[in-house]
């Protein structure tokens, strides 16, 4: 089993020939707008996932998927030749979900800010239910008696 300092940098540079790769040697206008985030290799050295993006609606992502599954083998033999690794690993890519769910978390937060603007303004109108001193006090009547 090789060493994790060894599978990151390997697939450090995964990740820089297969966008290179899609960028200059892979002539499929589907993959026009893709970008590589990030790359994961197995512990054996024998499997990557690349993580990628696309810029677009639902139909370019299946364009994109399809046209990455045709690649592959194309992909593979350049990883091959330019990582110079005994054996070239297979490579799996995989919609990376980062910016889908960063968007979530924006929309998520714009709307908890929008409902703390909202409880901020109702309160500053507010007055109190009760007595302005809600606690209990001595009556004065009571005092006087002793």
């Amino acid at each position: 089993m090789a060493d994790q300092a060894r599978a990151r940098r390997l697939a450090k540079r995964i990740a820089q020939i297969v966008a290179s790769a899609l960028e200059h040697d892979v002539k499929d206008p589907r993959l026009a707008m893709v970008t590589v985030t990030e790359a994961r290799v197995t512990g054996d050295l024998r499997e990557a996932t690349v993580f990628y993006t696309v810029l677009g609606d639902d139909a370019d992502h299946a364009g994109t998927a399809a046209a990455l599954a045709s690649s592959t083998g194309v992909l593979r033999s350049l990883v091959g030749q330019r990582t110079g690794v005994r054996y070239t690993p297979s490579l799996a890519f995989v919609l990376d979900a980062v910016p889908d769910t960063a968007r979530q978390m924006e929309e998520l937060l714009a709307k908890a800010q929008a409902a703390d603007a909202d409880v901020a303004r109702i309160a500053a109108g507010a007055q109190p239910a009760g007595e302005a001193d809600p606690y209990r006090k001595p009556r004065e009547a009571e005092e006087d008696e002793n």
